[in-house]
C-alpha cells in the first residue's frame, strides 16, 4: 500500500444523551443495596467499580442539582478501589460522606425514591463504619 494514499477512517460515533428510565433507576438502587447488603467488602474491586461506573453513568445524565459532591467522590472512590493497597479507612471515608450526601438527596427525592435511597444512605454508612474498624 502506498504510504500516501488515503486511509479510510471510522467516523466519530457521535454521543447520545443516555435516558434513564425509573425503572432502571429503581434496578439500580435495588442492585446496589444488594451489593451493600449482601456482606461488606473490604476492598470491592471489579464488583465495586462497576457499581460506581453504573451510578456515574445514571448521574451524569441526571438533571437533578446538588449531585456535583457524589459525582467527584463517586470517581473517588473508584480510583481507591482500583488499588488493592488502598487502605480501608481512605474508602471508609467516601463511602460515610456518600452516605450523607446521598441522605441529602433523599430528603428531596420524595415520591418513590426517598426510602430507597435513605436505605443506601444507611447502607454506605453502615459499610464505611465496618470499615474504620
Amino acid at each position: 500500500m502506498d504510504s500516501t494514499a488515503t486511509t479510510s477512517q471510522t467516523p466519530a460515533t457521535p454521543e447520545v444523551p443516555m435516558t434513564v428510565s425509573d425503572q432502571q433507576s429503581s434496578a439500580l438502587l435495588d442492585d446496589t443495596l444488594t451489593f451493600l447488603t449482601a456482606g461488606t467488602p473490604g476492598n470491592s474491586g471489579p464488583q465495586g467499580r462497576t457499581e460506581i461506573e453504573r451510578w456515574a453513568a445514571v448521574l451524569a445524565v441526571s438533571e437533578r442539582s446538588g449531585l456535583a459532591k457524589i459525582k467527584q467522590e463517586l470517581a473517588q472512590l473508584g480510583t481507591l478501589l482500583a488499588d488493592a493497597k488502598t487502605p480501608a479507612h481512605d474508602i471508609a471515608e467516601i463511602l460515610a460522606s456518600l452516605g450523607a450526601e446521598t441522605a441529602k438527596v433523599a430528603d428531596d427525592a420524595g415520591g418513590d425514591y426517598s426510602a430507597p435511597l435513605n436505605n443506601l444512605s444507611k447502607q454506605l454508612i453502615k459499610a464505611a463504619s465496618l470499615l474504620s474498624k
